[in-house]
């Protein structure tokens, strides 16, 4: 039996995946959360094979909640389940460890696909993913300067190019509005850009 823990803060979201594994004769969901501390938390009680991790979670970013995941528990395989795109997180979900990333508009087939493969100690990608992986490993990204981006500057202006204001950035990061002003200005500069609307066009022309 594969021990799947979900995690999410939309309790309605978490019902639907443990409704949805339940079909499943070989997976189960043993534990839940709505955190990355709560996750933690969790597995510091009780043994699972496979955490299921959303993006957009209060607190700590998905990406350093799956960082202290892996660190602390290196034998848990984690899957990330987004309501994003592949194209604005896949690559740095799998780069900070996760064994797989799957959209929410993916099938329930696919789900438990990953689940399976994951906890085999496989990693589980799409087949467009995996060609976006095969151009970065031969360094033919489409955009060398957008991946030295660190992974709160990635959010910033996936946020900016949504028309996100500096207020609205630092209350849903809960940062302060001065710090998500520093992160715009080092955006710039490491983009050559020169305004918050060039920002956002490079946001929006990169699907972010």
């Amino acid at each position: 039996m594969i021990r799947v823990m979900s995690v999410d803060d939309h309790r309605i979201v978490r019902e639907g995946v443990t409704r949805l594994l339940a079909e499943s004769p070989d997976i189960r969901v043993t534990a839940e959360a709505t955190s990355g501390a709560g996750a933690l938390a969790q597995l510091e009680k009780q043994r699972v094979d496979v955490v299921l991790l959303d993006v957009a979670m209060p607190g700590t970013s998905f990406v350093e909640a799956l960082r202290d995941l892996r660190e602390r528990f290196p034998k848990v395989k984690v899957i990330v389940l987004s309501g994003h795109a592949e194209e604005e997180y896949a690559v740095r979900a799998l780069k900070a460890g996760a064994s797989g990333y799957v959209t929410k508009e993916h099938s329930s087939e696919e789900l438990i696909a990953a689940i399976r493969k994951a906890h085999a100690g496989g990693t589980y990608v799409s087949a467009a993913l995996a060609e976006r992986l095969a151009r970065e490993v031969g360094g033919l990204s489409e955009s060398p300067a957008l991946d030295t981006l660190s992974d709160r500057e990635h959010e910033v202006l996936r946020l900016l190019g949504k028309g996100r204001s500096v207020k609205e950035i630092g209350a849903e990061l809960q940062l302060s509005p001065k710090t998500v002003s520093t992160y715009r200005t080092r955006l710039l500069e490491k983009l050559g850009l020169k305004t918050t609307a060039d920002l956002i066009r490079y946001a929006v022309e990169h699907k972010m």
